[in-house]
């Protein structure tokens, strides 16, 4: 399934360069693929930098963990689905399910699990390098946040469960992250997930270090909008119209003279 899709995906980029505007269009096209490739690379990078840390999982997988363990599912299969719904929250709290959105739950574990094969991320064997790797880890994952997040195409599930809350909220990006990732943690323990002193750094830094990422980049969090997959389309085949117009007029030009 995940292979047709992907397909699909890149039939129809292909055609958005062939046919919607040109070599001016491709560039652009090509910087936003680059840009979102770039930041799904990044932090799948970063995810496992954080588990090699070896000082406790982060607190989502914290409570991917205690589910597990409760339902019989694997922990892959409850992060898929918690993932879905917090997509269904997300959709209904009015953040767009675009492709940089399925690019997060298609290909972020693709590169975590080509950066584990590789085996090129070493384990920390003292409190002192898994809490120096916990901070990497999180710095790298906050830079492919702003990576992905900036081209406005769709934010992961629980990015997009961020945005929403802060659109809605006085507080700051950071703040709500921490809760997020709190509850998230609280609940997972609760189910009997695993904690450690890297499950705190996690929860209570990522948020933050995403926001200091939003602040160097400009990126204003309460005014940004993702594009969902239909607006895109509809832009690209409206674009494509446009040029399709254009080209009849030139011609037109042309028989006058």
């Amino acid at each position: 399934m995940y292979k047709y899709i992907n397909e699909l995906l890149f039939i129809y980029l292909f055609d958005m360069i062939k046919e919607g505007g040109g070599l001016k269009n491709m560039n652009r096209i090509i910087r936003v693929i680059s840009r979102l490739l770039l930041g799904f690379i990044v932090y799948g990078l970063a995810i496992v930098v954080m588990i090699h840390a070896n000082i406790g999982l982060s607190p989502w997988d914290v409570l991917h963990q205690g589910l597990s363990l409760k339902t019989g599912f694997t922990m892959g299969q409850i992060s898929i689905g918690v993932g879905i719904i917090i997509i269904i929250i997300d959709a209904f709290m009015g953040e767009g399910i675009g492709f940089a959105t399925l690019g997060n739950v298609l290909l972020i574990g693709t590169f975590l699990d080509i950066f584990e094969n590789l085996n090129i991320v070493p384990y920390a064997n003292n409190l002192f390098m898994g809490i120096i790797m916990m901070i990497i880890g999180i710095v790298l994952a906050a830079i492919a946040t702003v990576l992905y997040l900036k081209p406005a195409l769709g934010s992961g599930p629980r990015d997009g469960l961020m945005l929403a809350i802060n659109k809605r909220s006085t507080k700051s990006v950071g703040t709500i992250r921490a809760i997020i990732e709190i509850s998230a943690l609280t609940l997972g323990w609760i189910l009997g997930g695993s904690v450690g002193i890297g499950t705190i750094i996690s929860g209570l830094g990522l948020g933050y270090a995403i926001e200091i990422g939003f602040k160097i980049s400009h990126i204003e969090s309460k005014s940004l909008i993702h594009q969902s997959i239909y607006e895109t389309i509809k832009s690209f085949d409206k674009n494509k119209e446009e040029n399709k117009n254009k080209e009849v007029e030139t011609c037109a030009d042309v028989d006058k003279e």
